[in-house]
């Protein structure tokens, strides 16, 4: 089992000739992610995008264009389709936005004929690590999905545990987190907690609903009298809608100072989609964390 990001690009380093498939590449903080990738030896990429603007890019940066495959297309939607073709072909290991419209990244990845699409919800994992947790811990979803009902939040769950299993996971604890750790008609996220919580869920154990102290804090969980295998001991944060999980991820990144990881996961391969408020860090991390992800989707195809 993987507790720490160091883990992680030391297992992505040993992994053989990976390489990232960067959709509309002419945007400067991703390509100084994909060079350090390059450099450490993670991935080599390819440059898909307007070929003129990623050589400028590239010249500013000092970066050398020979390092690079560069495919010259000219526009945004032929930029998605052509990078999501070339994962799905087994050209590339894992797709990485650029300079482009997530909307347009992703209805390309869901293109039935030409895409990624696996499942039926696409979702966001933020992985951290933090100083008083003894281990890696994953939320989700902070990213795509604004409110999901209880059948979506079964889906992101789900999806969840490709990262889990990259991880080395075998069966992940996923707590179900609301504002009470009681049922309450009146708050939907433990009306879905409870349900969620039976169904069965191959390589899961999800419970719930818990408050966020009592689901990562054992001391909080047993002043609450709360008895549960996930209880201040879980893997996996599932958030009940978009804005508790992005204040979550802020809150740890800008305050806690977590170290982070940020994929999409749910397609046929994972997905980096970069802010530019991530550090140089947190970019290669989910770099990393991505190629082992591609990996492990890999070995359980064949």
């Amino acid at each position: 089992m993987i507790t720490h990001f160091a883990e992680i690009l030391a297992r992505a380093v040993a992994l053989p000739d990976r390489r990232i498939a960067v959709c509309a590449a002419e945007h400067q903080e991703v390509l100084e992610a994909v060079d350090k990738a390059r450099s450490l030896g993670i991935a080599s990429s390819i440059l898909v995008g307007d070929e003129a603007a990623i050589r400028r890019e590239l010249a500013s940066l000092g970066m050398d264009a020979t390092d690079y495959e560069i495919i010259d297309v000219p526009t945004p939607v032929e930029a998605a389709t052509t990078a999501v073709k070339l994962v799905a072909d087994g050209r590339a290991d894992i797709l990485m936005k650029g300079l482009i419209d997530t909307n347009i990244l992703l209805h390309a990845v869901l293109d039935s004929e030409h895409g990624l699409r696996m499942g039926k919800v696409l979702s966001h994992v933020a992985l951290f690590e933090l100083h008083h947790y003894d281990k890696l811990l994953a939320m989700t979803d902070g990213g795509i999905n604004i409110a999901p009902d209880v059948d979506t939040k079964e889906e992101i769950i789900r999806n969840s545990l490709q990262v889990t299993r990259a991880l080395g996971i075998e069966t992940a604890k996923v707590a179900v987190v609301a504002a009470k750790e009681k049922v309450s008609p009146k708050m939907q996220a433990t009306v879905d907690a409870a349900e969620l919580r039976t169904r069965h869920i191959e390589g899961a154990i999800v419970d719930g609903p818990f408050a966020i102290d009592n689901a990562i804090n054992r001391e909080a969980a047993r002043t609450k009298g709360i008895t549960s295998e996930v209880a201040g001991d879980c893997d996996v944060l599932l958030m009940p809608q978009i804005e508790s999980g992005n204040v979550f991820y802020k809150a740890l990144v800008f305050l806690g100072h977590a170290w982070v990881a940020g994929i999409v996961v749910g397609a046929k391969r994972p997905i980096v989609l970069t802010s530019r408020v991530d550090t140089e860090q947190a970019k290669l991390y989910s770099i990393a964390l991505a190629m082992l992800v591609a990996d492990s989707l890999q070995r359980e195809a064949t």
